[in-house]
């Protein structure tokens, strides 16, 4: 559970390291139901599990890069995040996803906790918080992929140098730079499971 720090510019990428999978978290692994930090408000989203399980079979480690900016905003704080962060954690290790890391940005302009009520190198579409986990875990980003449901992820994965990039959201909705459109994760699993990709 990692506040991303400030980042310097990307570094070339590095090869024969960890295959990747990055993942947002809400809308992605859990219902977005706005700012959620309470284990009440927190639903996996039909198929979430399963899909982070075959992602793992495949040979990702699985990495949540998340922004919540309800901290700096004053919602919630970083205690809260870290007890939900924990019990999400051991709920899918216990299912047989065990996730490698969780990054996340706490900051915001418009925030009112001081210190976080800033501009950052970690909230995406900035890349800080993947480069940060290319980083310390040493991760081949050109072999890694990302899933999130904004533009705003997909915009970090292009300035992080992720091989592949995947949108969750519904049939119609513009790319935005990803591969595809997917509707959840296990389509995102057997995007990836097919002869070829």
């Amino acid at each position: 559970m990692l506040a991303a720090k400030s980042v310097m510019q990307a570094e070339p990428i590095r090869t024969g390291g960890l295959q990747a999978a990055f993942l947002d978290r809400d809308g992605v692994i859990n219902c977005d139901h706005g700012y959620v930090y309470r284990r009440e408000e927190f639903e996996f989203l039909p198929g979430a599990i399963v899909g982070m399980r075959r992602l793992v079979r495949a040979g990702f480690a699985l990495i949540v890069v998340t922004n919540q900016s309800g901290i700096a905003r004053g919602y919630y704080d970083a205690a809260d995040f870290e007890s939900l962060t924990g019990w999400m954690l051991n709920e899918l290790a216990q299912a047989g996803a065990p996730v490698l890391a969780v990054y996340h940005c706490p900051h915001h302009p418009d925030g009112v906790v001081p210190g976080l009520a800033t501009p950052c190198n970690c909230r995406k579409p900035a890349p800080g918080m993947l480069l940060r986990a290319r980083d310390e875990h040493r991760i081949d980003m050109a072999r890694s992929i990302l899933i999130g449901d904004r533009v705003s992820d997909m915009a970090a994965a292009r300035a992080a140098g992720v091989g592949r990039a995947f949108r969750l959201a519904p049939p119609g909705t513009d790319a935005a730079g990803a591969e595809a459109v997917l509707p959840d994760l296990p389509a995102c699993a057997a995007r990836l499971e097919e002869p070829g990709t």
